[in-house]
């Protein structure tokens, strides 16, 4: 099982790389540097376990680099000829935020007797958490196209309008619900994980 899965996670960034080449091939920077940064992100994981041993296991590679192979492919026109793959993207990357908070704070509340945080806050604290790194990318992208058009570049992010963010802080928000409602059990060995690292130190 860990085997296939780990297989499936190099064929997935196998894929995002492929994106990669069609972007540099194409002269589509857009498409190139979402590709390659996304790439770059899907090797966090391994990262983690190899240079601080928490062990993740092949799971959260193959969450996270799902994510980043969806956003990668829509930069190839997906975004524009399909309504509501904007929609999955976002769900999907939310889900990874809230879960890598869900992890973090678990962690935290297990590593300390000086905090207690009850259930029914945690998952509302997901949901802040991620609507506020979804601000901070509707942001960043509208900021971003700005100083592209302002320096003559062609913009690296696609942004349609104001109606369109909130529209995707929606799904950002559907996304860290989902790890509030189903996730969070299948958290808990990484939150361990994280704490017996914090005890370590």
């Amino acid at each position: 099982m860990v085997r296939t899965v780990r297989r499936l996670v190099h064929a997935l960034q196998a894929l995002v790389a492929l994106v990669f080449v069609v972007g540099v091939v194409t002269r589509n920077p857009s498409v190139a540097v979402n590709a390659l940064l996304g790439l770059l992100v899907t090797l966090a994981p391994n990262v983690l376990e190899r240079d601080y041993g928490v062990v993740l296991g092949p799971l959260p590679a193959l969450w996270v680099t799902v994510a980043v192979l969806l956003h990668s492919i829509g930069m190839l026109g997906l975004y524009d000829s399909i309504v509501w793959w904007d929609h999955l993207t976002h769900t999907v990357s939310a889900s990874v935020v809230a879960g890598a908070a869900y992890a973090a704070v678990h962690a935290v509340d297990l590593h300390t007797e000086d905090i207690y945080l009850p259930p029914p806050f945690v998952g509302v604290l997901l949901v802040v958490v991620t609507l506020g790194f979804g601000v901070l990318w509707e942001t960043a992208e509208f900021v971003a196209r700005d100083l592209a058009i302002a320096f003559g570049f062609r913009p690296l992010l696609v942004v349609y309008s104001l109606e369109d963010a909130i529209v995707d802080l929606a799904y950002n928000a559907l996304g860290g619900l989902l790890v509030a409602w189903f996730g969070t059990t299948r958290l808990d060995r990484i939150s361990r994980e994280l704490e017996g690292r914090l005890q370590g130190r």
